[in-house]
């Protein structure tokens, strides 16, 4: 997908308009944006449920600004390369732009521009005062050495330091970005504005990162199957059984704390392979087996299976935990759980979701589910703006206490309103944030 056009004789000069970046760029359109306005505009969704003017609709749906930069680094081989960077600034009513960097092949316009909208209406709804962004390079860091990732990163900076600030737009790790990129991105931006580690999260924990950032998307998601579960009156995490897709940050820690709590994880996946044991998996296990440089599909302690089969393994809880878009209305049908907990950003699509309600299946929403992640980056940023780090053990409380919170609102509008828990996150969202536009005056 980069092959077409990672090479060429000069770089340029400034960033390009995101519209003709996103023309030359040489894909296929996607569909998240417009799967993202459908939740909430489309066949009685979370707009139909609010009294809004048409011009106040347009403004919520509407990013505020869109980049688009071309990125020039020079190969280990010598060779001239260059990827097309992108960040979506979607809405800043409730306070700067909020949202992570991803570094993917599949990155493109269309996806960053959903993935900022989502982060405006998941920092309204978990009531911390950000609004939403998201920005990412199209490339595989698979394909790239460290200094080559280092050069990127940096280069990325330098092209959108003028919409940064540590009160403007603080960015965040994201799909194969971590502490190590944002220790990167934070020393670059450093170099021209002075001292600022507050214009990032993620960091590592030694450079004015946060304890207990690391599990906090895991740890949230967790909290957030944990009340459901209390709010249906089914009990607790303990004997129930989880499917896992996705092994990465997300999806591990997620495993290992409900491991930690009685959970049974049965089967999980990730991009190579999937195992399963009925009685289940040994985390601990699987995770020191993967540290080791085993594959999750050779642990002995599990049966392989193909990773095509794990959305339909029977399970208590499903947690998608990887990419967008994998459930489906095709394959929505086949899924034998009673919860969908969306750890991933956007993995049900609007008709996968339509199937899954007919079924009487329960989704956490994303932009509820994996909040737990930008609240704990909201307590970083937080810790870097007064130089004073809290207790892993403090962390982990208030992001408790946060998840807990933002569900009781959910479920009270969805109790009360007879609305799906995804259209009650999203009324709670819209109105927060159509509430800050109007306060702040439009003039």
């Amino acid at each position: 997908m980069q092959a077409d056009w990672t090479v060429a004789a000069t770089p340029t000069s400034g960033p390009l308009s995101a519209r003709k970046l996103a023309a030359l760029t040489p894909r296929p359109p996607a569909s998240h944006a417009a799967n993202t306005n459908t939740f909430l505009a489309e066949a009685g969704e979370a707009l139909d449920h609010l009294e809004l003017p048409p011009a106040m609709r347009r403004l919520l749906l509407t990013p505020q600004r869109e980049v688009a930069v071309e990125l020039a680094i020079r190969r280990d081989s010598g060779e001239l390369a260059t990827f097309h960077a992108f960040r979506v600034q979607h809405d800043d009513s409730r306070g700067p732009f909020k949202g992570g960097l991803r570094y993917s092949p599949e990155v493109d316009l269309d996806d960053v521009r959903s993935l900022a909208s989502l982060m405006t209406w998941k920092t309204a709804v978990m009531d911390i005062p950000f609004g939403g962004a998201k920005g990412g390079i199209c490339c595989d860091p698979r394909q790239l050495s460290e200094r080559e990732l280092e050069a990127l990163t940096r280069k990325l900076v330098q092209a959108l330091r003028p919409v940064l600030g540590a009160h403007t737009d603080i960015p965040a790790p994201d799909m194969n970005t971590g502490a190590r990129e944002m220790g990167w991105f934070m020393d670059e931006f450093s170099r021209a504005a002075g001292f600022t580690p507050a214009i990032v999260t993620g960091k590592p924990v030694h450079l004015h990162g946060s304890l207990g950032r690391e599990a906090a998307t895991g740890r949230g998601t967790v909290f957030a199957i944990r009340e459901l579960l209390k709010a249906q009156g089914l009990g607790g995490i303990a004997g129930r059984t989880f499917v896992i897709q996705g092994f990465g940050n997300v999806g591990s820690w997620a495993a290992r704390i409900l491991h930690e709590q009685g959970g049974r994880v049965v089967a999980v996946a990730d991009a190579f392979g999937a195992v399963a044991a009925d009685a289940g998996l040994d985390i601990p296990a699987l995770t020191r087996h993967m540290a080791a440089g085993g594959s999750l599909a050779s642990f002995p302690g599990g049966t392989e299976m193909p990773k095509e089969r794990i959305l339909a393994v029977p399970c208590d809880v499903l947690i998608p935990a990887a990419i967008g878009g994998v459930i489906t209305e095709a394959n929505a049908g086949s899924l034998q759980c009673t919860i969908v907990a969306e750890a991933a950003n956007g993995p049900i699509t609007p008709d996968g979701d339509l199937v899954l309600r007919r079924r009487g299946i329960t989704v956490l929403p994303d932009i509820y589910c994996n909040g737990g992640g930008v609240t704990v980056s909201y307590f970083e940023w937080t810790q870097n703006l007064q130089s004073y780090r809290w207790t892993e053990k403090e962390v982990n409380a208030k992001l408790d206490r946060a998840m807990t919170e933002a569900f009781r609102g959910i479920w009270e509008v969805a109790s009360t309103k007879g609305l799906p828990l995804r259209t009650a996150a999203f009324v709670i969202a819209l109105q927060r944030v159509a509430q800050a536009r109007a306060n702040r005056g439009f003039d």
